[in-house]
């Protein structure tokens, strides 16, 4: 494989990588972004609207905290939280990505974060406070937005791999020794 005139053959090699994962995180970002745009449009808050009868129902909350609503009342430490995990997706993350199972995690983590951060930063009540939209309701489960299915997705993607590269890197089973050596 040749590389192109004035990179090396590494940074060919992840330039896909590094792609996607900026494609991935701006696609999903915006796909969020949207969402919530039209979830605040067209439904009226803690109103359910049933999509797929009791499976799927849209109902428009306004989250203070994380996950589950954890940690309602510490709003500005998520807000904080949220900017560095930012800052090292791209600051760290986005110069390391090397393969696109990679640059897949990172995308999606990098859309979640940006997602939610930009709610924390631009919505009621005030920068760093911002409540999130969450929207997306199932049964038995906590209400949510695209963002939060980035984040999972990137974290059980994440996790897989991890698994995938422990089983690939064991070392095969040692020789039986003879016992008269």
């Amino acid at each position: 494989m040749q590389a192109a005139r004035g990179t090396t053959l590494t940074a060919a090699r992840w330039r896909p990588a590094l792609l996607l994962a900026i494609g991935v995180g701006v696609l999903g970002y915006s796909l969020d972004q949207l969402t919530k745009w039209l979830a605040v449009k067209n439904l009226v808050p803690r109103q359910p609207v049933e999509v797929l009868g009791p499976v799927l129902r849209l109902t428009l909350i306004r989250n203070p905290g994380a996950a589950f609503s954890m940690g309602s009342n510490s709003t500005v430490a998520l807000s904080i939280f949220a900017i560095v995990a930012l800052l090292a997706c791209l600051v760290v993350g986005m110069p390391r990505v090397r393969t696109m199972s990679q640059g897949l995690a990172l995308g999606l983590l990098t859309a979640g974060i940006a997602g939610n951060l930009h709610d924390r930063l631009t919505r009621e009540p005030s920068p760093l406070r911002g409540h999130v939209i969450d929207f997306f309701q199932l049964p038995y489960f906590a209400i949510f937005n695209v963002a939060d299915i980035c984040i999972t997705s990137a974290a059980v993607l994440v996790i897989w791999l991890g698994f995938r590269d422990t089983r690939a890197a064991k070392p095969a089973a040692p020789a039986a020794q003879d016992p008269d050596a």
